[in-house]
């Protein structure tokens, strides 16, 4: 994950292909209920200015975080997937009457690996990207940009091209990076727990 960048503006149509791959991911009955509020260049700092206002700034960790030319906030529909299960070829799931009927939110679910494809495809793309939590102002960020109340905010991505260095050494990485990373013998039950 990328936390520092440069301000350089994405090629023209990068972003739309990031977001075709990502709108392959798996998705239940195929629903892809899920949506990408997309700000760019200067207009980045109507995330910022709320979420992040300039007078708690000082001390920031990652202040080239500020510099990514893309914040982009990615929104769940469950709406979207009682409609899906409510036509006829989904009707007998029962799934169709409402958020509560699912065992899972699948809605999340599938935004969240759509989102993570986006991550792959952007790094693949040579861009640096992030995925963050949006912790203060998503009621004030939301009314800003209008998103309807229904949809369900996942969090934040930054994208852009990663500063050379800005990364490198304690300064650049989150404190989580020096956590060990648990092998597959510790997440892998073979024939049962």
């Amino acid at each position: 994950m990328t936390r520092a960048f440069l301000p350089d503006p994405l090629p023209d149509g990068l972003l739309d292909e990031l977001v075709d791959l990502a709108a392959r991911a798996p998705s239940a009955g195929k629903t892809q209920g899920w949506h990408l509020v997309v700000l760019e260049g200067a207009d980045t700092a109507r995330f910022w200015n709320v979420t992040l206002p300039a007078e708690r700034r000082d001390g920031f960790g990652w202040p080239h975080l500020l510099d990514a030319p893309v914040i982009a906030l990615p929104f769940a529909d469950p709406q979207a997937y009682v409609n899906r299960y409510s036509e006829p070829d989904k009707a007998r799931t029962g799934l169709g009457g409402a958020v509560e009927a699912w065992p899972a939110p699948y809605w999340t679910i599938d935004a969240s690996m759509s989102l993570m494809t986006l991550l792959l495809g952007a790094e693949a793309a040579g861009l640096g990207a992030l995925f963050f939590g949006v912790f203060r102002g998503e009621e004030e960020l939301r009314a800003d940009l209008g998103v309807p109340p229904h949809l369900e905010l996942l969090g934040a991505v930054a994208l852009g091209y990663p500063r050379p260095g800005a990364d490198d050494g304690e300064a650049g990485r989150g404190r989580s990076a020096t956590r060990r990373r648990r092998p597959a013998g510790e997440i892998v039950h073979r024939g049962g727990w």
